[in-house]
């Protein structure tokens, strides 16, 4: 491997800011450019620089550039999603963190849709970045500017990045009228890889999703597809501020954390309002009061409270307010955004009438949006401005016109609301976005903190879902402590299983680029087989890590009638196997056994619409488990846990009443698990009392656990599969 210059002008200059990059970011730059300048990579096996969403991946590929200019390379060309706005962001992303080079005329940074008719030999002689996007008229013009009217710049070395790459970038796609059919980006950046005598390739991504879930071989039209697969990876450091999926999905799921508070549910019933007009359902002169909308109603006025609040505390600590934004993604039309953007200018009509014609009612209002947001902030004890204050300033912002609503679904509107940074402007204290697509992928929006999401395609795509994810990136605690994330149960769980598909992914990554994640099914018969990850549908999956729990949640026991007969079955089944001298120690069972005992459960919990349990998945996923351990003395059996007497809430919460979602502790029955399940999985079966004022049905019924073991190899199970 090949030793770099550390100790280059672009690079020492670049990297100057000792916060900006630590130890880790020079170690991640480093490895990348000297894996680029030792590997042979190429359009279908690039090198790959993997980072998370929001978490500084532009910062580490301009690093890459910076000590690629140092050792060697001459023009960086960076391949940008097919949008203006992006486009434009990355131009002026280069150009603001390379001034001082620019300036110097050291560097010049160009549109290649805005290069200049001639070049002069001065320029040429500099080094060169070209943004381009992934389309044909962009890499026609890249080609002829390299091929025909400066050919010397073919024969640099040169680096392309293609950043953020997706499926757009791998080769294939599928389209209603062509089926399956090759991209004519992918081999246009090809053709320009071939015309260049020297050059390396970089992607740059953080859904890395395409490149796994990929046939191994096939032939598109007579074509044969040669599948992508990365030359090397490098994961980018994440730093410690940086707020991700793991903290909406993870540390969510603890009691009286800032994290707990960010889920606000939303009933599809509600996401349907936002979709068409529909006077039966929902008259917009009603807003203040109808049931129809609650959740919308309580998202604006915690938007405005909080915004207020985080304004009064930035005044009370001395630094100037900051301006605050939140987002509406709930449909792709554009029908759906005007609709949209009628209901929340009514709202906001109708809070600033309130003002002066029912004070009541907008009080109450404020008032609830204040006892949500202090429950959070009181758990971080940061300064809490005082009730009437907030209130008074919250007022002031509708009176003052502080509330700008905005419909984003064109890329020339977008494009003209972009600030000199390439984001989001925000020109007014509080700016409220609505739009569909045109806001997913790299664009990026200041202080968000509301998020109101419901996009709900046949199929998640974990690319293209995740990439929603704007609320990730670095946040400032005191904005978590007010952040909501407004979207239906089902999709929350959705994206939640992509969060385990993606960690799962990234661990295997680190501990091994070459050997990835496990992909399997059940087969009509039964058995579990490998799967082709090109078929998985991720919002039917299951993934499998050490000690992961697998457990239904949103529930309602039956009625006991159908319920006692079966939870009389399971204590017998119970009393047979465990020891009776020890009734409370984990006990050995057959797998069969276990799979008989969850046959039983299943038909005494009624799942809500919204929470529904993939029972199948889960006896499938324990089965795997037990008959691939390692450990051949245990194969085919399941630990046991039975818990008896037990008296959980189905709901808590208080106002934000949630479905509760721990029948066992990681304090008691997690420790025991730990110890016990190794090398086979463990089921646990807690015996409810379900009692009436605990709001189940006033009888007693099991509610299951499946621990994962700790040598579990990680897998992504898929319940059902593309045909």
């Amino acid at each position: 491997m090949p030793q770099v210059a550390l100790n280059g002008v672009f690079y020492k200059k670049f990297t100057e800011d000792a916060s900006k990059f630590r130890s880790e970011d020079h170690a991640c730059i480093r490895r990348t450019v000297e894996q680029l300048l030792a590997s042979q990579t190429t359009a279908d096996k690039p090198g790959m620089l993997l980072g998370k969403i929001q978490s500084g991946k532009t910062k580490t590929f301009l690093g890459v550039v910076a000590l690629a200019f140092d050792n060697d390379v001459d023009v960086a060309v960076v391949f940008t999603k097919g949008t203006k706005a992006l486009s434009k962001q990355t131009v002026s992303r280069i150009r603001h963190d390379f001034a001082s080079f620019v300036q110097q005329d050291m560097l010049q940074v160009f549109d290649i849709m805005e290069v200049p008719g001639s070049l002069t030999g001065y320029e040429l002689n500099q080094k060169l970045v070209f943004v381009a996007k992934k389309q044909p008229d962009n890499l026609n013009r890249l080609r002829t500017l390299l091929e025909t009217k400066y050919p010397e710049l073919s024969k640099r070395r040169v680096l392309l990045i293609d950043d953020e790459a997706d499926y757009a970038s791998i080769g294939f796609k599928r389209t209603k009228e062509e089926g399956i059919e090759i991209n004519r980006t992918t081999g246009q950046i090809n053709d320009l890889r071939e015309l260049l005598t020297r050059s390396v390739f970089l992607q740059v991504t953080a859904t890395p999703y395409a490149l796994y879930l990929q046939p191994e071989d096939i032939e598109i039209k007579g074509i044969e597809f040669r599948p992508v697969r990365p030359a090397f990876t490098e994961l980018v450091p994440v730093h410690p501020d940086y707020i991700g999926s793991d903290y909406y999905f993870e540390q969510g799921a603890a009691p009286r954390t800032v994290a707990a508070s960010l889920f606000e549910p939303v009933t599809r019933d509600e996401l349907d309002i936002l979709r068409k007009p529909d006077r039966r359902r929902f008259k917009m002169e009603e807003c203040l009061d109808s049931a129809a909308v609650t959740v919308l109603r309580s998202a604006i006025c915690n938007f405005i409270v909080g915004g207020c609040i985080r304004r009064l505390q930035d005044g009370a600590q001395g630094r100037p307010p900051r301006k605050f934004s939140f987002l509406f993604h709930t449909e792709s039309q554009k029908a759906a955004h005007a609709h949209q953007e009628e209901i929340v200018r009514t709202f906001n009509d109708s809070l600033r009438d309130a003002a002066a014609k029912r004070p009541e009612r907008l009080r109450e209002l404020f008032e609830e949006a204040y006892e949500d947001l202090r429950v959070s902030i009181e758990i971080k004890k940061h300064l809490l401005p005082a009730r009437e204050q907030v209130i008074a300033e919250s007022i002031r912002a509708l009176t003052d016109d502080w509330l700008m609503i905005t419909k984003v679904n064109s890329e020339n509107q977008i494009a003209e609301l972009l600030d000199d940074d390439g984001q989001l402007k925000l020109r007014t204290p509080l700016n409220l976005f609505i739009g569909g697509q045109i806001l997913d992928r790299g664009v990026t929006i200041a202080n968000l903190i509301g998020f109101f999401y419901g996009r709900r395609p046949n199929v998640f795509q974990q690319d293209t879902v995740l990439q929603h994810s704007r609320m990730f990136g670095f946040r400032p605690q005191e904005d978590l402590t007010i952040t909501r994330f407004y979207t239906e149960p089902a999709i929350y769980q959705a994206i939640r299983r992509m969060h385990e598909s993606d960690v799962a992914l990234r661990e295997s990554i680190a501990t091994d680029p070459r050997r990835p994640v496990v992909f399997i099914q059940r087969d009509p018969s039964g058995r579990i087989v490998a799967c082709s990850p090109n078929k998985i549908l991720v919002s039917k999956t299951t993934t499998l890590r050490p000690f992961k729990r697998i457990l239904p949640v949103g529930f309602q026991c039956d009625y006991k009638v159908r319920t006692a007969p079966m939870v009389a079955k399971i204590d017998a089944a119970v009393s047979a196997h465990r020891a009776p001298e020890a009734p409370l120690e984990p006990f050995l069972i057959p797998l069969a056994l276990a799979e008989e005992l969850l046959d039983l459960i299943e038909p005494t919990l009624i799942s809500e619409p919204e929470y529904e349990f993939e029972w199948n998945a889960a006896r499938a996923a324990l089965a795997y488990m037990s008959t691939s351990s390692g450990n051949l003395n245990q194969r085919g059996s399941v630990w046991c846990l039975v818990r008896e007497d037990r008296n959980a809430s189905r709901l808590i919460g208080g106002p934000r009443q949630a479905f509760f979602d721990s029948p066992d502790t990681s304090q008691r029955e997690g420790v025991i698990a730990r110890e016990r399940a190794i090398d086979i999985p463990m089921l646990m079966l807690f015996r409810q009392n379900g009692a009436e004022e605990k709001g189940w049905r006033g009888t007693p019924f099991y509610w299951p656990v499946i621990v994962a073991p700790e040598k579990v190899k990680t897998a992504i199970f898929a319940l059902e599969t593309m045909a």
